[in-house]
């Protein structure tokens, strides 16, 4: 039988591999917005023109 405190140093090693192991496995899953109709050639779409003034007044 070993030491209690042989015992305690595998358990840490085993939880230190098993945070590695559950870090590199995170995935992440990023919300994709539904892509909008994009207009036909025989379509007409909508246009327009925005004027932003950057001068004070």
């Amino acid at each position: 039988m070993l030491p209690g405190f042989i015992i305690d140093q595998i358990r840490q090693r085993e939880e230190e591999e098993q945070a590695k192991r559950s870090i590199a496995q995170v995935e992440l899953h990023l919300p994709v917005p539904e892509s909008s109709k994009t207009p036909d050639a025989d379509e007409e779409s909508e246009r327009g023109i925005v004027i932003i003034d950057l001068l004070p007044q």
